[in-house]
């Protein structure tokens, strides 16, 4: 009872698992595809980005072949327990979603631009859900570093949430939050697809394409 309603429910603080004071599991320091870093520190210059859209195989596989992406990484953010593994984060008892971290070239590429693609690549409307995954753990999310990213990511979920709405769709549940730490997911997650490639992929998107244009001079 308790595990069917951590799928429908975000787990309270007082609720959540107590964690770890460090990693348990070991996590590479290069990148399966790019043999680049996918932790920091990073060179001078690059940004990051933090999404949550789903099971985080599928979504990290789009975003390392984006054009002014320079490295990737899967985790864990927007929860309570500190360096989750992958067993908790399922359990819906930590807080966290599945999520992507995205280290960019700004002169090769702009938030806007992976923002308007993360909301292409799932439905933002589905809650506690990606398709037949259903947990808290699935949910949609931005989670900004400064206060440019927050107002893309707030202005960007307008505009797209306006576009479904128009074509009959529910509303946009996408959390639009400040990035807390960032954990690393265990070793066999990072870039799984590469290393299996006919692994699982959920993209239960909507089809829709994101209005980019609208979103030029936000920030």
């Amino acid at each position: 009872m308790l595990f069917s309603r951590a799928k429908s429910q975000l787990v309270d603080a007082d609720r959540a698992l107590r964690g770890r004071d460090h990693y348990e599991f070991e996590v590479p320091d290069k990148h399966f595809v790019t043999g680049r870093p996918i932790k920091p520190p990073f060179p001078d210059g690059l940004k990051q980005a933090v999404f949550g859209a789903g099971c985080f195989w599928g979504v990290e596989e789009i975003f390392w072949d984006e054009p002014g992406v320079w490295t990737t990484a899967v985790g864990y953010t927007g929860g309570y327990t500190p360096h989750p593994d992958y067993e908790e984060v399922c359990s819906g008892l930590t807080g966290h979603t599945e999520a992507i971290l995205v280290v960019y070239d700004p002169e090769q590429t702009t938030f806007e631009n992976l923002v308007a693609k993360f909301f292409e690549v799932h439905d933002p409307t589905q809650g506690y859900r990606q398709g037949n995954d259903v947990g808290t753990q699935y949910r949609s999310g931005i989670y900004y570093t400064d206060d440019e990213q927050r107002a893309v990511a707030e202005r960007a979920k307008e505009l797209f949430g306006a576009e479904l709405a128009d074509r009959g769709y529910g509303a946009i549940t996408t959390e639009v939050a400040p990035l807390g730490e960032f954990f690393y997911a265990e070793g066999y997650h990072q870039q799984y697809l590469a290393k299996n490639p006919n692994g699982y992929r959920c993209h239960s998107t909507t089809g829709l394409t994101f209005p980019r244009a609208k979103l030029d001079g936000v920030a």
